[in-house]
């Protein structure tokens, strides 16, 4: 028993003890200063990229990252605030992206709604081109990262396009929004084509005092760096990774560009944190029509889950896309424009001719 004792007084409380010390002070380690790059996130934009600063919060704005295509009988491109027709006119849709992605996501579907309507992607702060605000509680900035400021930015976005009445679609956590903005404005809100929206999974949630400890905050840090120098989710996003070709990495890594987009990130996710996904207890709420769509190789969003959406949804159809992953939009884009073309005209919306 003494010989046992002191094994544990020499070997294994000192193990414990480096252990702790470890989770302590290894988040350290992880270097604070941001990532390089340019910090007019215009110098490296798309032709037809365009920025609109919209309010987050304190009399403060940012510059919010967006494409918008105008609808077959109009003109490609006109002014802010001039772009579209009065909403009973035609739709317009809103295209929401997932976690770690970009507006860029739905460039392979953005002649698909054009044909019926205008179409608008954004990035979503911090993603893609859009503003990397870091912002700090001490010093009274807005929270820029909770689900009660997305929304705001959806609906101040809506407002600076002049968009009275849309459809929204939303791929992972986009799919979240766009049924929080459901619920939050129905009026607004016309009809809604859901690409597997995280709904069902839960995700940890901790307690404040332990969110609140610097060393969380350089966790959190640490994972966004993975997280976005890689953008590993994109090849779990896939049912077969292999036709994720050059271009759609460049295009899924477009943060990179943009220097600070890693301090960016991290304090995403360290505000995501405290902030659970509730809407499924909503879900009887929505009214509108809804398209739900699964691939049904999702390795992220199970298709059990995406089924659960749908059929508490208490107007909603659910469209099974074979040999499709996570981003439906990006790997089977034939598909998602079938499924979506099919459930737009039986709801009498025909593609218009193009001039």
């Amino acid at each position: 028993m003494r010989i046992l004792l002191r094994l544990l007084l020499l070997v294994v409380l000192p193990m414990v003890a480096l252990g702790l010390l470890a989770a302590v002070l290894g988040p350290f380690i992880v270097s604070p200063n941001p990532a390089p790059g340019v910090a007019d996130a215009s110098s490296v934009a798309a032709p037809r990229s365009r920025f609109v600063q919209l309010p987050t919060g304190n009399d403060d704005t940012q510059a919010f990252h967006y494409l918008a295509r105008s609808g077959p009988d109009r003109q490609a491109q006109q002014p802010l605030g001039h772009a579209f027709p009065a909403p009973e006119a035609a739709p317009a849709f809103v295209l929401l992206h997932g976690f770690t992605f970009n507006l860029f996501t739905w460039n392979r579907l953005f002649d698909t709604f054009e044909q019926y309507g205008a179409v608008v992607a954004y990035d979503q702060l911090p993603y893609g081109l859009s503003a990397k605000p870091v912002p700090n509680a001490e010093r009274g900035d807005p929270d820029v990262y909770g689900k009660a400021a997305a929304l705001q930015h959806l609906f101040a976005l809506l407002d600076a396009l002049e968009l009275e009445q849309v459809i929204l679609v939303g791929n992972s956590s986009g799919g979240t929004l766009a049924l929080e903005a459901a619920v939050a404005q129905p009026e607004r809100v016309a009809g809604l084509i859901l690409i597997a929206p995280w709904v069902q999974a839960k995700r940890p949630i901790l307690p404040d005092w332990l969110v609140g400890l610097p060393q969380m905050q350089r966790i959190a840090l640490s994972l966004a760096r993975y997280l976005g120098r890689n953008s590993p989710l994109l090849d779990h996003s896939y049912a077969e990774p292999a036709r994720i070709d050059e271009e759609r990495r460049a295009l899924t890594g477009a943060h990179r560009l943009l220097a600070g987009w890693d301090l960016a990130w991290g304090a995403l996710l360290h505000r995501s944190l405290t902030d659970p996904v509730t809407i499924a207890e909503r879900l009887e709420a929505i009214a509108q029509p809804t398209l739900v769509l699964t691939g049904d190789a999702d390795r992220l969003v199970p298709v059990r889950d995406t089924a659960a959406t749908a059929e508490a949804l208490p107007n909603a159809s659910l469209v099974m896309l074979p040999d499709c992953g996570h981003l439906a939009q990006e790997e089977c884009p034939a598909q998602v424009e079938a499924a979506v073309r099919a459930w737009l005209e039986d709801r009498g919306l025909a593609p218009r001719p193009t001039s």
